[in-house]
């Protein structure tokens, strides 16, 4: 069955514009139909359609549950967005089909790109939540600078991955099942050394993500996997 999106559903009982204008113009869907919404915080509704308005569709809500997260623990993928935005978009997208709970835009050093389309990457992890059938969208934080983000406080374990000399565990050998985890992931252009020293100073453990060379957008998707799968 066909998800809509409405983080206010419960309140409202309206979809968004953007979502009746699909639901009506283009499902053609119209009165008495049965549809499932989300409102992208952790809850499914069935609702039945009272006007089918193609800018303001109201709907009846006749159940609403809310299903068991797939994961127990919390992860949040802190990412320096690459020059191509078509990668990063591709990252939100993947994360959020395989499942993730916040991402973090970075600026760094070595950043090649200092501004993000915030709206743009949200009707992306709105559009993969929807098609993975979950009920939780992922917190998007805007563009952040690398000295402020390290410095704040975490409630998990903290990680860098980046590709300087030095010892640098997997990821699999240092984390545990269960456990926070935060992962920060550089540029292309990797981080600075003072930045390596800066997270590592704030409680950031250096890791590798394996022995191959990972674009930014591959790296950031690995350590999102990778924590699935040591929580399996």
């Amino acid at each position: 069955m066909q998800i809509f999106y409405a983080p206010d559903i419960e309140s409202t009982c309206v979809l968004p514009e953007e979502e009746s204008g699909h639901c009506v113009r283009v499902m053609r869907m119209t009165e008495g139909d049965v549809i499932m919404i989300t409102d992208g915080k952790g809850k499914f509704y069935q609702a039945a359609i009272t006007n089918a308005h193609p800018k303001h569709c109201q709907v009846e809500i006749t159940s609403s549950w809310q299903p068991e997260k797939p994961w127990d623990n919390y992860i949040h993928v802190a990412v320096a967005p690459t020059k191509n935005m078509e990668r990063m978009e591709w990252f939100a997208e993947k994360s959020t089909e395989i499942g993730i709970d916040e991402i973090t835009c970075l600026n760094c050093r070595f950043s090649e790109r200092k501004e993000v389309k915030a709206a743009r990457l949200e009707k992306i992890l709105v559009s993969a939540m929807k098609q993975s059938q979950k009920a939780s969208l992922p917190k998007l934080n805007e563009m952040t600078d690398f000295k402020t983000f390290v410095r704040k406080p975490f409630d998990g374990r903290k990680f860098i991955a980046h590709c300087e000399k030095g010892e640098k565990p997997l990821i699999k050998s240092v984390y545990h099942a269960g456990e926070n985890a935060l992962v920060l992931i550089g540029p292309e252009g990797d981080f600075s050394p003072e930045e390596i020293r800066m997270a590592e100073e704030n409680g950031f453990e250096p890791i590798s993500l394996g022995k191959s060379r990972l674009r930014t957008e591959t790296a950031a998707l690995a350590a999102c996997l990778t924590i699935h799968v040591l929580n399996q």
